[in-house]
């Protein structure tokens, strides 16, 4: 039977962040946050520092503030997507800001960028816009017995969970282009998705979609990287499902 407990963290593989920002507390703030989360942080103090960082260091993932000395998240970003050799160039970025207007949010997700974040923002927030992006822990099983035993109560019952399962996530796969761009609708088909996906020990499509779930909430929006993201642990899952 399937244990669903990862094994300890490999600290010299964790995933790498670079936070920009300007403000000493904010950068304390996040920098604490995603330590406690499992990240390796790097912190830039403004623009320049940002992307002098970033060009010579691959990144998993970028948060900067959107008014920084020497440019914000918008210069920073288009800088190193103009860099033909910068190591992070095209990396999931997020933006940060106390107050994201509609029209900037619309400007950052047509440069490209992964989300935008008001602050202060939360840390189970920030942890899920990165899951979002970047995948959830891949030590943690596709499908777990234990977990799915234990919400069941029963072998036969969680084989014919499992059934229903699969059939709803072919069905799924098929109403995600739709679902995208309705944000309302995808957080309510998230939702449900969860708790199926908890019923039968689909322990990291559920944990995908609770990921994508509080990040629509969070930036009012997707982005096809956090889409494709999802769209293979689908796959992965319906994959694991098949008789």
């Amino acid at each position: 039977m399937e244990s669903n407990r990862p094994p300890p963290l490999d600290r010299d593989h964790l995933r790498k962040v670079l936070v920009a920002d300007d403000d000493p507390s904010t950068r304390q703030f996040l920098s604490g946050a995603l330590v406690s989360l499992g990240y390796n942080v790097a912190l830039a103090v403004d623009g320049a520092d940002a992307l002098r960082q970033a060009r010579a260091t691959r990144f998993d993932a970028l948060i900067l503030d959107c008014r920084m000395p020497h440019g914000g998240a918008m210069e920073v970003w288009r800088d190193l997507l103009d860099s033909i050799d910068a190591a992070s160039a095209g990396v999931p970025a997020f933006a940060t800001s106390a107050e994201i207007s509609p029209l900037l949010r619309s400007d950052l997700e047509a440069a490209g960028f992964t989300g935008a974040i008001e602050k202060p923002c939360k840390i189970a927030s920030l942890g899920q816009a990165l899951d979002a992006a970047l995948g959830v822990d891949p030590r943690m099983a596709v499908l777990s017995d234990e977990d799915g035993l234990v919400a069941s109560g029963d072998a036969n019952v969680l084989g014919a969970l499992r059934d229903l399962l699969r059939i709803e996530l072919v069905q799924l796969r098929n109403e995600l282009h739709e679902l995208e761009h309705d944000p309302a609708s995808l957080v309510d088909r998230l939702h449900r998705l969860r708790s199926a996906c908890g019923f039968c020990g689909a322990t990291r499509l559920g944990a995908q979609a609770k990921a994508l779930q509080g990040l629509v909430v969070e930036t009012r929006g997707t982005a096809p990287a956090v889409m494709d993201r999802f769209r293979r642990e689908l796959e992965a899952t319906i994959a694991a499902l098949a008789p």
